[in-house]
């Protein structure tokens, strides 16, 4: 028919385990892609992203936010491409299925998203998960699920061979966490004063306010001085957010920790304990061996527990788990 709107194309939900080459493909995806309206965001920068947007929308008290909000993420955006779509809290999944079917069905917006999990398995045993069903059913009608989940894990066959835990600190410890950090980003090491930094929302359920700067972000790697995480005051918040976002962590300059250093140690095993019920691969600098890092001092005997999960951290099975993947 003369001057009718093309056919929106449809999206695409690309899942498999952790190295499979998702986020590689969809580089190549949208790099390639021949449009001007596009965008690639990692998902929970979107989510941040979103939240935000809501809070402004409703402090205007113009009603219903979540179409207008949705038409202002779409405004000028054909394509948008999500990596790592991953649903951990119950804001999130009560938002989702009715913000995506305003982006697909009335903005006519074409997704393309990578995961870890089928869509049938996103906010698995999550509180009022039965809310969320219609996104599920929403994303199975209209993306291609494509499953990309062949016995390879890529990103292990870059880091075979390097260590987790380097001890003691010093010039051969930073080499060696350089070098992880540009085979995992593939960001050129010549060009290491302009890696990404990034502003973290610390804020629960990306609620604003409150960041924690990360002075290296970039595909889903972190880097972060000890001093940073630990050496300031820092809660559980904090250390959820890290381990949502990163599907690997570099913390660079983990001292001996004396009794003086009780807050310090305390902080740690809260980081640690966010780190591996998320499945994040955990690589280090240290002045010394897990079960030296903390000997004495108050809470000494709990930490032992942490020396315990740093041990396994470092185990190839640990290391093929899929970011997110409580088992």
């Amino acid at each position: 028919m003369l001057g009718a709107k093309p056919a929106k194309p449809r999206g695409a939900y690309l899942w498999g385990g952790v190295g499979r080459g998702k986020s590689m493909l969809m580089d190549l995806f949208h790099d390639t892609l021949a449009i001007e309206e596009k965008r690639r965001v990692h998902f929970h920068a979107f989510m941040i992203e979103v939240h935000q947007r809501l809070r402004d929308a409703r402090k205007r008290e113009e009603g219903d936010p979540i179409p207008p909000v949705a038409a202002a993420i779409a405004e000028g955006v054909r394509c948008l491409a999500f990596d790592e779509m991953v649903v951990n809290n119950s804001a999130d999944a009560m938002i989702m299925s009715r913000l995506f079917r305003s982006l697909i069905c009335d903005e006519g917006v074409t997704i393309v998203t990578t995961s870890n999990r089928p869509p049938r398995d996103l906010y698995k045993d999550g509180l009022n998960r039965e809310h969320f069903l219609p996104f599920i059913a929403l994303i199975e009608r209209e993306l291609d699920v494509l499953e990309l989940n062949g016995p390879t894990d890529y990103r292990l066959d870059r880091i075979a061979g390097m260590e987790a835990w380097h001890t003691p600190l010093g010039d051969a410890a930073t080499a060696q966490l350089r070098e992880l950090f540009f085979r995992l980003t593939d960001y050129p090491p010549e060009d290491a004063e302009h890696v990404p930094s990034a502003e973290l929302d610390v804020g629960a359920n990306g609620s604003g306010g409150r960041t924690l700067h990360v002075p290296k972000s970039l595909k889903g790697v972190a880097v972060f001085s000890f001093k940073r995480l630990c050496g300031e005051p820092r809660g559980a918040a904090d250390y959820l957010a890290v381990a949502q976002t990163y599907h690997t962590v570099i913390v660079v300059g983990i001292p001996a920790m004396g009794p003086d250093m009780r807050n310090e140690a305390t902080r740690f095993v809260t980081l640690v304990d966010a780190l591996y019920e998320n499945k994040v691969k955990l690589f280090a600098s240290a002045a010394a061996e897990p079960e030296e890092l903390y000997p004495a001092g108050d809470g000494s005997f709990e930490f032992e527990r942490t020396v315990s999960r740093l041990k396994e951290m470092q185990s190839a099975e640990y290391m093929a788990e899929g970011h997110g993947d409580a088992g």
